[in-house]
């Protein structure tokens, strides 16, 4: 029996908006206010990472002050200013972004990671220059580079007390006060008091009293509390004192605590504002308590206050970011559930560029509102995962594009169109993207279609052992491309959480090492591509679950693989069957007949009969 997820009655509020969230001139118009105050402060060069003071990816707008700063608006880099200069640093995902927004005229432009910050202030930094910094937005270790680096170019590094972007933004957003929500049993799978157990467990471990726990995520997974205060991420911005003996201290303003919160935490979680927190560590340090941080997550005030007040710092990795990314049964099963909804969809949407939007009429901006309209229109939406990436032609090529009024073009025919996007459920987070044609597909975008589907099938495919490490994989998903001279520089997989991040650690498939095994639970993007400046992008992205380890036959090692958990069709015509294997025409052909065996009944009877022909064997 058809059981098509049809539109239910809903106000279509918008998520994503599309006006120009900086334009070119910030650089010009703003690094002159932020000299003056640098000026007031004595300092001779200021450190303005993008990050906020809880470390996140995407952060609230009051702490945009990378974009405000130089006009960048992607969610990862930073920038150092001096009175007559300034540089800004960014990944390979926004090489081409960062030229968009910033004007070269006042910024010079570096590799994040071929030549980071403290090792470029290693090289450059005038000798007895005074470098300032803002001690809340700088992690422990992130300090330790910048101090080694001062040791070998001679500029004192400064701990500021105020931050003089603050000071320089005139009308600078206020910061969020959103309530924290219970994420319940049923989506949780565990209760707060179990976690805060087994958290405590490892913490004594350590020889702790207790742990400062900095990172919203690991709060929300902790508590079992969502909220608001980040777009696209149900965070709810806190900071938590988790003790050895299983009680808590939550930290959180007092706007966000509603009426539910108090009882459904429990006697064992002291609820107190956020601004008690710097006394409370002030307190612990007089009496001489051991207090683990995380050197990678936590302010590194925190870190000074507590050492100047007597405490005994234990550096531990954030104890809840392992047990976070390990999802239980109830996570799992929840999150296949949203991919099913999630994958109906997008597979709706995908049939209107089909047979709507082949004739260049429709552009970036109307076909992202146009799957936000289907992904609401099942009554389950909270907010996407992250805004929506709607390349068409050029734009495909810029790794992480955000289209905007400014930049939107149509999906022209003879181009390619990549759309990545995820949805927020309470029950899962997704993300996927596919790359589709707009009327005929050339030779060369076939082809090269085809060996980034060879490299997703590459790693779909992996059986590996325990202890096998996501840098170990990265290569199955390169090498058809590296075969062929070709590359993309990003990561292949990035861990997501469930009802949480689309981005979470420490899970990770990607070049740059990383010590963290693949566990079973863990979800994971599985995502290579290919970008042709100028030209087009190509990306083929699925979720994927480690799974538990299985014996093979013949074999002496159980071996772990992956569980794809996204469904949506995978455009045939892009695919030069030539190119493929007997073993990777048939992962295709399964794949392909789950999703039609599993989104036909939920989707219309047009979008049913189209699925049918989008998913057959080749």
């Amino acid at each position: 029996m058809r059981q098509s997820l049809q539109p239910t009655t809903y106000n279509l509020i918008m998520f994503q908006h599309f006006d120009p969230v900086s334009d070119i001139s910030f650089a010009g118009r703003h690094l002159p206010l932020l000299r003056a105050e640098m000026q007031k402060l004595k300092i001779d060069g200021f450190i303005v990472p993008h990050d906020d003071e809880y470390q996140n990816e995407y952060i609230p707008a009051y702490a945009e002050r990378l974009m405000w700063v130089s006009g960048f608006s992607g969610s990862a880099g930073a920038a150092i200013v001096f009175a007559d200069r300034a540089v800004i640093f960014v990944d390979g995902r926004y090489t081409l972004q960062v030229r968009q927004q910033t004007d070269g005229k006042f910024f010079a432009f570096e590799d994040l990671v071929d030549s980071p910050p403290d090792q470029w202030l290693a090289d450059h930094a005038p000798k007895d220059a005074r470098i300032g910094y803002d001690p809340m937005l700088h992690t422990r270790s992130g300090v330790a580079k910048l101090e080694a680096a001062a040791k070998k170019s001679g500029f004192t590094l400064v701990a500021l007390a105020s931050n003089p972007v603050d000071a320089a933004w005139k009308d600078q957003p206020a910061r969020p006060l959103s309530p924290a929500r219970p994420h319940t049993l049923d989506l949780a799978g565990k209760s707060s008091a179990d976690k805060r157990q087994e958290i405590a467990g490892a913490i004594a471990k350590a020889g702790a009293d207790a742990a400062l726990i900095t990172a919203p995520p690991s709060i929300a997974w902790l508590f079992n509390i969502r909220g608001q205060d980040v777009s696209r991420t149900p965070l709810p911005l806190a900071r938590a004192l988790q003790w050895k003996d299983g009680r808590a201290t939550l930290f959180i303003a007092p706007e966000k605590v509603g009426n539910e919160l108090p009882s459904f935490l429990g006697d064992e979680v002291d609820i107190r504002g956020e601004a008690e927190l710097e006394r409370v560590l002030e307190k612990l340090g007089a009496e001489g308590k051991s207090i683990a941080i995380d050197p990678a997550l936590a302010p590194v005030k925190y870190a000074t206050q507590l050492q100047n007040a007597g405490a005994k710092i234990v550096e531990l990795t954030d104890p809840c970011a392992l047990p976070r990314a390990m999802k239980n049964a109830t996570e799992l099963n929840g999150t296949r559930a949203a991919h099913i909804r999630d994958g109906a969809m997008v597979t709706r949407f995908l049939h209107w560029i089909a047979t709507k939007a082949q004739d260049g009429s429709v552009d970036e901006i109307t076909a992202a509102k146009k799957l936000e309209e289907f992904r609401a229109s099942t009554g389950g939406l909270l907010d996407l995962s992250f805004d929506t990436i709607s390349g068409a032609g050029a734009n495909g090529a810029v790794v992480h594009y955000k289209v905007s009024t400014a930049t939107s073009r149509k999906l022209s025919p003879g181009e390619l169109f990549l759309i990545d996007s995820g949805a927020q459920y309470q029950d899962g987070t997704t993300d996927i993207t596919r790359t589709v044609p707009i009327g005929a597909p050339t030779q060369e975008m076939r082809e090269r279609f085809t060996l980034v589907l060879k490299g997703h099938i590459a790693l779909a495919t992996a059986r590996f052992p325990a202890g096998t490490t996501g840098t170990q994989l990265d290569i199955l998903a390169r090498k058809a491309m590296w075969d062929r001279g070709l590359d993309y520089d990003h990561g292949t997989g990035h861990g997501v959480g469930s009802f949480l991040g689309v981005h979470e650690g420490p899970q990770r498939i990607a070049k740059a090492a990383s010590a963290q095994a693949l566990k079973p639970g863990m979800i994971l993007s599985n995502e290579p591509g290919y970008y042709k400046t100028g030209a087009y992008g190509i990306r083929i992205e699925n979720l994927i679950i480690v799974t538990e380890p299985q014996a093979i036959e013949g074999g002496e090692r159980p071996m772990m693989s992956f569980e794809t958990i996204t469904l949506a069709p995978i455009n045939l015509d892009l695919v030069a069957s030539s190119l493929l294997t007997e073993s990777e025409r048939h992962w295709l052909n399964k794949y392909h007949a789950r999703v039609r065996q599993t989104l036909t009944p939920l989707t219309p009877k047009d979008v049913a009969d189209w699925l049918v022909h989008q998913t057959r064997s080749i």
